[in-house]
């Protein structure tokens, strides 16, 4: 007799199971059993005791604390340490043994259950399909425990709304990452798709088979930003990071005609227009700023705000967002227009989930989540960072990899780091107006150094001319 086919004689729930079915439930569920299959949980295990190899069908997305019953759970748990071990002859036999050493024969119901098991299995060849269904149960349970807890944090938490929001984003994205199971695909169902994927690039005319940067020579170099790269940005202060990704996100929104979500966490929506609309109408920044137009120069601004208007740009410049709401927003306007690019100005202002974690960990988490989502959304994801102060007491200021501000998990993850250097900034008369994209990590590429024309009066960046002194007096 089974020790877990009534609600009220089930066995004591495991503590480390986190998404234990021991958690409160609302008082008009309490007599109401969790969602849960049984006999699919018995056919796993009765499927693995008749065939072990099945537990390679289901051992990656499996885990004991899947199960709802806790006999279950211990029984998964010890055929795993055994599978483990080197066991291949793993039946009822050995697997009582296995439970006597660990002292829970008689929790999981004795000999005569692991018989029970072994009897109730309908097919052992499908031992996939029963694991999906536990699978399916265990997501069911998981996600009416996250619903209860934050049902409770509103009702016992004082005001802050913004607090809420990101645990009840914790808990619910905990679930999802859980729900990706298996990554491993077999080539024979990737093949389509990388020769589809070649075949656009042969239909393309020119080298850019990505995304345009709207610099010659960088999509010379990189053949454009492809889509799940994560590329990063990186570059001491008042160097034209934010110049820059305008100057990119403009060229993307323009040619491409697919949308350009730029997270800017430190300057405002208005900020950024009006470097849009200085970068498009080529207008002296300052005098813009200023109000110290001409009627030409007016009309000129008017003729770019209407340009403007027509592109895909979209702006988030609300400040402390984290991965969560990142991701959140970045897959809802995905939904809506299909993004080209995401630009995140900058990593390092991004509000960590964990804010206890040390801060390289926290950066580490960061940067892993921005490629997943260039991943999950196939767009090249390009996030500025900040580098250490270093760069600027060494004799040769270019920067390196290991300038790097709080992480080296930012070069791990990133399949392109790009370095915006002008020399300029250290010595007004070293190659005034020029400056350098350090391309110093490309995992798909080569590396090198591009030159680009920095434009400071617009705050624009141009494809690279040499240029005279007085060009920059304007």
């Amino acid at each position: 007799m089974s020790p877990d086919n009534s609600g009220e004689s089930r066995p004591k729930r495991s503590r480390r199971n986190t998404n234990s079915d021991s958690r409160q439930a609302p008082a008009e569920d309490k007599l109401r059993l969790p969602p849960q299959n049984l006999d699919a949980e018995k056919s796993v295990l009765g499927s693995i005791l008749l065939m072990n190899e099945a537990i390679d069908e289901v051992g990656e997305s499996l885990k004991a604390e899947h199960f709802y019953s806790d006999a279950h759970q211990k029984i998964y748990a010890a055929i795993h340490k055994l599978y483990e071990a080197g066991i291949r002859g793993i039946d009822a036999i050995t697997l009582a043994e296995e439970l006597i050493r660990r002292s829970e024969l008689e929790a999981v119901g004795g000999p005569a259950y692991l018989a029970e098991i072994l009897e109730t299995v309908p097919h052992a060849a499908h031992v996939r399909y029963y694991a999906d269904i536990v699978r399916d149960k265990w997501m069911q349970r998981s996600l009416i425990y996250a619903c209860t807890e934050i049902l409770a944090d509103c009702y016992n938490a004082a005001d802050d709304v913004e607090s809420l929001l990101q645990s009840a984003e914790r808990r619910v994205f905990s679930i999802v990452e859980e729900q990706g199971g298996t990554a491993s695909i077999a080539i024979s169902d990737i093949l389509m798709d990388a020769f589809n994927r070649i075949d656009e690039r042969l239909r393309k005319t020119g080298d850019v088979t990505g995304i345009t940067t709207g610099f010659r020579d960088l999509d010379e170099q990189t053949t454009g930003f492809q889509a799940t790269e994560l590329i990063i940005l990186a570059a001491r202060p008042s160097m034209g990071k934010t110049a820059l990704v305008c100057n990119i996100a403009e060229a993307v929104a323009r040619k491409s005609g697919k949308g350009v979500l730029l997270f800017s966490l430190e300057q405002s929506n208005l900020e950024l227009a009006e470097r849009f609309l200085a970068i498009t109408a080529k207008i002296n920044g300052h005098d813009l700023r200023a109000g110290n137009l001409s009627e030409d120069q007016h009309m000129q601004l008017v003729k770019a705000s209407d340009d403007l208007a027509r592109l895909p740009l979209f702006i988030d410049d609300k400040p402390g967002r984290t991965m969560t709401q990142v991701a959140a927003l970045a897959r809802r306007l995905h939904r809506r227009s299909p993004l080209g690019i995401i630009i995140i100005d900058y990593l390092q202002l991004i509000e960590p989930e964990d804010k206890n974690a040390p801060r390289e960990q926290q950066i580490a988490g960061i940067s892993r989540r921005l490629k997943f989502l260039a991943k999950e959304l196939r767009v090249p994801v390009v996030a500025l960072a900040q580098l250490n102060r270093g760069v600027e007491l060494r004799e040769d200021k270019r920067p390196r990899l290991a300038d790097l501000r709080e992480s080296g998990a930012i070069e791990q993850d990133a399949d392109m780091v790009m370095f915006l250097h002008r020399p300029d900034a250290y010595d007004p008369e070293d190659r005034p107006g020029e400056a350098e994209i350090i391309v110093a990590k490309h995992r798909s590429g080569p590396t090198g150094i591009i030159r680009l024309t920095w434009r400071k009066e617009f705050m624009r960046f141009e494809n690279y001319s040499p240029m005279s002194d007085q060009d920059f007096n304007l």
